[in-house]
């Protein structure tokens, strides 16, 4: 159950940060936001690993491995759901997006190293994707539908990037065991970083953020990279060794249905509909954990 808690506690962290990150996004480019929040993550996670956990004796392959999820899951991935945002608004980004990963990373753990779900676990995630994706649709009902089809190529393309990111990341930590989520999460968001400044770079995006209230704007960044970067990416590694990936990629899927409750402590009222869906999330979330604790995963 530790990988279970994990990733929702992932899915929490991520709903409080979303809040926090849409506001620092008119001050930062989302490139530019991407890459300040990886270095900042990854100055906390040196700080931890060099000062307070054992040197990490890995083969240059699984770091190669580790390299290559950061680069494909976080760089690749995160621009390219940018680009969906950008083209068809955050609706159907994420109701593609959220949908399609789960989905592929589960069928992707099954070829790559051959990790099967039940049938039971298949219901939560029909179940959780479902609700999730009503969710979405009955909080954005009244924005204006966007389409632009190189949008949906986007989303659809990061839905495929976070799962090659999770199935890899899966791999390593089920293959050495004595590695931990710090150093894990070190490893992965440095290459992360490296593709997002190549892209900065090529692309000649704007470094520095702009703002009125500079020193609020940075607080506001610090605690947003702390529990959405920092914290999420750690616990995510959490997940991922304890585990399966489809199973914690559904869970983490669920921060779509987490926004409630961080929208009901700033004030934000729900409709029927939205609870009732949100209580269909819970129930697959359910059916998740007790398939799991039945299947010994």
């Amino acid at each position: 159950m530790v990988g279970e808690i994990a990733a929702l506690t992932v899915a929490l962290c991520w709903a409080i940060a979303a809040r926090m990150f849409k506001v620092l996004g008119a001050s930062f480019s989302p490139l530019s936001l991407n890459f300040w929040k990886g270095l900042v993550a990854i100055a906390l996670l040196l700080v931890v690993t060099q000062l307070f956990l054992p040197p990490v004796d890995l083969p240059v392959s699984a770091y190669g491995w580790l390299l290559l999820s950061g680069v494909v899951g976080i760089g690749i991935g995160d621009t390219c759901f940018f680009q969906a945002l950008n083209k068809i608004g955050d609706t159907q980004s994420v109701l593609i997006t959220e949908t399609l990963a789960p989905i592929f990373t589960a069928l992707l753990a099954m070829v790559w190293i051959a990790e099967w779900l039940t049938w039971q676990q298949w219901l939560g995630i029909a179940l959780v994707l479902v609700s999730v994706d009503m969710v979405v649709k009955v909080r954005r009902k009244t924005q204006l539908h966007l389409f632009a089809p190189s949008g949906y190529i986007y989303a659809a393309i990061a839905a495929v990037c976070q799962a090659v990111g999770a199935v890899i990341s899966r791999d390593i930590l089920t293959t050495y065991t004595f590695l931990d989520a710090f150093n894990a999460s070190l490893v992965r968001l440095t290459g992360g970083l490296l593709i997002i400044v190549l892209l900065m770079a090529v692309m000649k995006k704007r470094w520095l953020p702009e703002s009125d209230d500079p020193a609020r704007m940075w607080r506001m960044f610090a605690l947003a990279t702390l529990l959405g970067t920092a914290a999420a990416l750690y616990l995510q590694m959490v997940a991922f060794a304890n585990a399966k990936a489809g199973v914690v990629q559904t869970l983490i899927a669920t921060s779509a249905v987490m926004s409630l409750a961080v929208a009901w402590v700033v004030g934000e009222k729900a409709g029927k509909a939205t609870v009732f869906w949100s209580f269909g999330a819970l129930a697959g979330v359910a059916v998740l954990v007790a398939a799991g604790q039945l299947a010994g995963h």
